[in-house]
C-alpha cells in the first residue's frame, strides 16, 4: 500500500508463509509507475521488525527502496510527538479492513486461486475508484479520470 492506504500490489500465499519471503514478490507486483529514485529523493519502504534481516533488506534494495525498519517499541521511545508527523503503521491494517468489507474475500470460498485473486483485484480497484472519486479526480457518470 502507498502512504495513504491505496493498494499497489497483491500476492496470494498460504497463511502460514512468513511475510519476509513474500516481500520481493510483492514489490514486483506493484503496477503503479514510480519515479526513478535518486540520492536526493530516495524511495522509502516502511517495514516492521519481521523484515529486519538480510532477506528483507536485500529485497528492498533490489526494488530500489530505502528500507525503514524500526521496531515499534523503539519508535515510540525515540520519537517525540509532533503535529507534523503522524505514525503510519496502521495504514496497511486499515487497507485490509477496507478490503474485508467485500464479503466475497473476507472468507475464501473460491477453490481456484485465479478466481480469488480476481476478487481481490476487483476490491483493490474499487478502493482506488472511491479514493479518486472522493478527491474529485474521477467523474462518477462516466468513470473516467479528470485531467488536472
Amino acid at each position: 500500500v502507498d502512504g495513504d492506504g491505496g493498494p499497489l500490489g497483491v500476492v496470494l500465499a498460504a497463511t502460514n508463509m512468513n511475510d519476509q519471503k513474500l516481500l520481493r514478490e510483492t514489490i514486483e507486483t506493484i503496477v503503479i509507475e514510480r519515479p526513478e529514485p535518486t540520492p536526493e529523493e530516495p524511495q522509502h519502504l516502511c517495514l516492521d521488525a519481521a523484515y529486519d534481516n538480510d532477506t528483507g533488506r536485500e529485497a528492498a534494495a533490489e526494488g530500489k527502496y530505502t528500507p525503514h525498519i524500526v521496531p515499534l517499541n523503539k519508535e515510540k521511545r525515540s520519537r517525540k510527538p509532533s503535529k507534523g508527523h503522524k505514525a503510519r503503521r496502521w495504514v496497511v491494517e486499515r487497507t485490509l479492513a477496507w478490503l474485508c468489507k467485500c464479503r466475497g474475500i473476507l472468507v475464501r470460498y473460491d477453490k481456484k486461486d485465479e478466481n480469488f485473486l480476481g476478487l481481490i483485484q476487483l476490491a483493490c480497484a474499487l478502493c482506488w475508484y472511491r479514493r479518486l472519486y472522493r478527491l474529485g479526480r474521477c467523474d462518477a457518470k462516466q468513470g473516467r479520470e479528470h485531467s488536472s
